[in-house]
C-alpha cells in the first residue's frame, strides 16, 4: 500500500497515472501535479472507476522550493517524474531535501543546449545515499525496457555479451505530413544530434542520421532504421563490461526526414534564442507551438510499434544470438488510455518500476539504473500490464 506523487499531465503521464490507478492494490493514493491543473483534473476523471484515492495539485516542477513544499504536504513514498527531462534535476534536488524516493523515464536535459548524458544524474548518487533515498533513472521503454531486456538476456542466455543492437521502429501513421510522436522539442533535439555508438571501449561519433539500415520487423514490415545516440547505451556500457559494440537505431519515414531537413536548413530546429519584434524567441520552441501536439495524435494514429534488442555473445563457449522485442498497437493503446502507443510503452514501464520500488522488490540507497536490478519481476509485469514481449533465437543480424 503506497502513496505516490506523479508529476506531469502530458501523454506519458496520462498512461502512467491510469496504470497506477489500475494497480490499486499497490498504489492506494495518487497525487498528480503539473503546471496545468485543469489537465490534471481531466486525467483524474479517467480514473474514477478505480478505488485508488486521487488528488489534483498544481506545481512548477522546475521550481525546487515549490516541489519541496508539495512533497512535504503529502509525504509520498515515491515521486514519479513523468514530465519533461528539463525537470529531472530540480525534482531530484527536492527529493534529496525531503529524503524521498525518485523515478524518471528519460535522461536529464537542459533547455539551453541540446544533448543528454547520465553523468548529470549519476553525480547525485552520494547525496541520495546520504538522504537514505533511492533514485531510479530511465524507467520508460528506451531507456528502460531495452535495458531490462539486455540484463534478462545476460542472466538467462549468455555467459558473455559482445554485441547489442537496439531497434526502435514505429509503423504508425497519424495522417499529418510532419508531426512528432512525443514532445516535439525533445524529439527534434535528439534526432538532430550527431549519432554515437560504443565500440572497442570508446564512443564513435558520426553525422546525424548518416548511417541507415533497412530491417524487416514483425508487424511493421521493412523499416529504414537510422543510427542515433540514446542514453541507455551509456548505462549499458557501464553495467555490461566487455561488450564490444552497442548501437541504437530508430525508424523514420521519408516525409518526416524531408520536412526535418528543410526545417534545419532554415534554422527552425535551433535552440539558440533570436530576436523577433523586440523579444527573444527560441526557433524550436516556436516550431513546437505550430506543429500538432503529440498528445492529440492518439485518435488519428493507426499501426504498430516494434522495439527490441538483438544480442550476440557466447553461452558455454558457443556463439549465440537472441532477439527480444515488444509489439504495441496504437489503436489498442488509445482505446485503453486515450494515448497512442509511444506514450503507452513509456507510461506502463514507469508504473512497473514504481511498483517494484514501493513493494521492496527493487531497493537501495543512491542513484540507480535499470540494469542494476533483477530483471525477472519487471519482465513478468510487462506481460501482466499490457506490454507482452517475444523472443527469437535466430534473428537477422545487422552488420
Amino acid at each position: 500500500m503506497a502513496k505516490v506523487l506523479i508529476i506531469g499531465s502530458g501523454a506519458v503521464a496520462t498512461v502512467g497515472v491510469q496504470k497506477c490507478a489500475q494497480n490499486f492494490k499497490v498504489f492506494t493514493e495518487i497525487i498528480v501535479a503539473s503546471r496545468h491543473k485543469e489537465k490534471v483534473i481531466e486525467l483524474i476523471k479517467r480514473c474514477e472507476k478505480y478505488p485508488t484515492k486521487m488528488i489534483a495539485e498544481q506545481v512548477d516542477a522546475e521550481n525546487v522550493p515549490e516541489m519541496i513544499k508539495l512533497i512535504e504536504k503529502y509525504k509520498p513514498d515515491l515521486v514519479m517524474n513523468l514530465a519533461l527531462p528539463y525537470t529531472n534535476l530540480p525534482i531530484m534536488e527536492a527529493c534529496i531535501a525531503m529524503k524521498t524516493n525518485y523515478l524518471d523515464t528519460a535522461c536529464a536535459e537542459v533547455r539551453e543546449k541540446a544533448g543528454f548524458e547520465y553523468g548529470t544524474q549519476w553525480v547525485y548518487h552520494e547525496r541520495f545515499k546520504a538522504a537514505g533515498a533511492m533514485a531510479l533513472l530511465g524507467s520508460g521503454f528506451d531507456p528502460g525496457v531495452t535495458s531490462v531486456f539486455c540484463m534478462y538476456a545476460k542472466k538467462h542466455y549468455f555467459d558473455t555479451i559482445q554485441y547489442i543492437d537496439i531497434l526502435d521502429a514505429n509503423g504508425g501513421d497519424h495522417g499529418y505530413p510532419f508531426a512528432t510522436n512525443f514532445n516535439t522539442e525533445i524529439n527534434i533535439r535528439e534526432v538532430t544530434l550527431p549519432g554515437r555508438y560504443y565500440e572497442a571501449g570508446k564512443w564513435v561519433e558520426v553525422a546525424p542520421l548518416s548511417i541507415k539500415h533497412t530491417y524487416e520487423l514483425e508487424a511493421v514490415g521493412p523499416r529504414d532504421m537510422y543510427l542515433m545516440y540514446h542514453e541507455e547505451l551509456e548505462s549499458l556500457a557501464k553495467f555490461i563490461p566487455g561488450v564490444k559494440r552497442m548501437r541504437f537505431y530508430m525508424s523514420f519515414g521519408q516525409s518526416y526526414l524531408s520536412h526535418l531537413h528543410a526545417l534545419q536548413d532554415v534554422g527552425m530546429t535551433s535552440v539558440k534564442p533570436i530576436k523577433f519584434e523586440g523579444r527573444d524567441i527560441v526557433p524550436l520552441q516556436f516550431l513546437k507551438a505550430v506543429l500538432p501536439d503529440p498528445a492529440t495524435l492518439g485518435p488519428r494514429t493507426k499501426g504498430k510499434t516494434n522495439i527490441g534488442c538483438i544480442i550476440q555473445g557466447t553461452k558455454d563457449g558457443q556463439p549465440k544470438t537472441y532477439y527480444v522485442y515488444q509489439i504495441s498497437d496504437h489503436e489498442a493503446a488509445y482505446k485503453e488510455t486515450g494515448s497512442q502507443a509511444i506514450a503507452f510503452t513509456t507510461g506502463v514501464p514507469a508504473m512497473i518500476g514504481a511498483a517494484l520500488i514501493v513493494t521492496g522488490q527493487w531497493k537501495g540507497v543512491g542513484v540507480f539504473n535499470m540494469e542494476q536490478f533483477n530483471p525477472d519481476p519487471f519482465m513478468k509485469m510487462l506481460n501482466e500490464w499490457g506490454l507482452p514481449w517475444k523472443e527469437n533465437f535466430n534473428p537477422k543480424i545487422i552488420e
